[in-house]
Formats: C-alpha cells, sequence, structure tokens
C-alpha cells in the first residue's frame, strides 16, 4: 500500500483562515505541547518563496517504512543491523519486547497514516488519550532527523551527504491503492534507504520551512 508524507507550512494565512482543514489536529496538538511543558505550535508570517505550499514531499510503499523502522530500532537497541527480505515475526518480538524503547523513538512510535511531526524539539514523542484517540503519537521533526542520521552509517547511506531524495508523488495516494513502482538500488538496504531517503527531505525541509510533517 501506498504512504505519502505531505508537508503543511505553518504560516498565518493558512492556520488562521477560519476554513483551515487542520483547525481541529493543531487545536489538539497546541494542549499536547502545552501539557508537556512546551511552546504551542509555532505559525510564522506568510513569506512568498519560503513558506512553500500543502504538497506531498516524499511516497513509499507502507512496509518499506516498517524495514526502516525496524532497522532502527534493531540499532537501539544494541542489536546487528540485518536485511531482511520480508517484515516476520522477529519485527512483532522486537515490538513487544523493547516496547519502552520504541515509544522513546520518533521514528518508530509513529502511527502510519495519521498523525504529525512538528519543527520543535522535544525529546520523545508526545501522546495522551486525545492525541490517540485522532491522529496517534506527536513527533518532531527534530528527533526524527537525529535519528535519521543515527542509523544512516547501518544503511550505507552518510548522513552528511546522502542522496538526493526521490521524486515526490504526482498525486495523492488513497490508503488501499499500490504505490507507485519504485526503483530501488541493488543494495541489501535498498527498501530502507528509500524510505529514509524520503523522510530525510520532509524532516530537513520541515526544519528549513517551519512545516510540519503528515502522514496519508
Amino acid at each position: 500500500m501506498a504512504c505519502d508524507l505531505w508537508l503543511v507550512p505553518l504560516v498565518d494565512v493558512l492556520c488562521h483562515s477560519p476554513d483551515n482543514p487542520f483547525a481541529e489536529e493543531l487545536a489538539v496538538y497546541d494542549r499536547a505541547l502545552i501539557a508537556a511543558g512546551l511552546p504551542p505550535v509555532p505559525i510564522h508570517g506568510y513569506v512568498p518563496g519560503l513558506s512553500g505550499d500543502v504538497a506531498p514531499v516524499a511516497g513509499f510503499d507502507y512496509e518499506a517504512l516498517h524495514f526502516l523502522r525496524r532497522a532502527h530500532l534493531l540499532h537501539l537497541c544494541g542489536l546487528e543491523v540485518t536485511p531482511v527480505d520480508a517484515l516476520g515475526g522477529d519485527y512483532e518480538q522486537l515490538l513487544e519486547m523493547f516496547a519502552p524503547t520504541a515509544q522513546q523513538s520518533h521514528l518508530v512510535w509513529h502511527y502510519d497514516h495519521a498523525g504529525a511531526y512538528l519543527p520543535i524539539d522535544f525529546a520523545h514523542p508526545l501522546s495522551d488519550e486525545e492525541l490517540l484517540a485522532g491522529g496517534g503519537p506527536l513527533g518532531s521533526s527534530h528527533g526524527l532527523l537525529r535519528e535519521l542520521e543515527a542509523v544512516a552509517p547501518h544503511l550505507g547511506i552518510d548522513p552528511t551527504n546522502p542522496p538526493p531524495p526521490p521524486t515526490p508523488p504526482a498525486h495523492p495516494t488513497e490508503l488501499d491503492e499500490p504505490a507507485a513502482p519504485i526503483g530501488y538500488d541493488d543494495g541489501p538496504f535498498a527498501r530502507e534507504r528509500h524510505v529514509w531517503l524520503g523522510l530525510h527531505a520532509a524532516a530537513t525541509r520541515s526544519l528549513a520551512q517551519s512545516s510540519m510533517i503528515l502522514f496519508s
């Protein structure tokens, strides 16, 4: 199944508009942030050419996202990061055995087709009843980028000079729609690398443009 990442600029012309489609989500995020002693969602003045548009930034196969999460969880737990051909019981066992570690990870502990990453730096994903009833744990773009950089060497990626990101999806894809054909490289971590590059592009642009990242 396809999984898209979208960037939503946190600018006043969108966020303060009565027609803002993300108004309810932003209100929930504000409450969770303030309860954790953090500032609310940062809203900036619109700057043409800098603020960007609501647009897809990356797309990948839903299962491949879990390949990357598995690799990062192995790394977090001090285990050897090994490639696999398919997800199986070992990944579920990892999540069960190392649940506290997984729940502290911005990359691992996140719903797949909901929720958001915000350009605010906090150590661990935020989670409360209201978030879990809606979009799931709330992540930090800073935290996501740190974790991507940490796992990169295990996938054969130089985080200081990564390859160019894949081309974003040409159009929004539905939850049950197959992912568009992807030209993976020949390496043993080809699927993980593809997702890593998409998430890395989203995280860096989120911080540069003060945009939130949404899964869809």
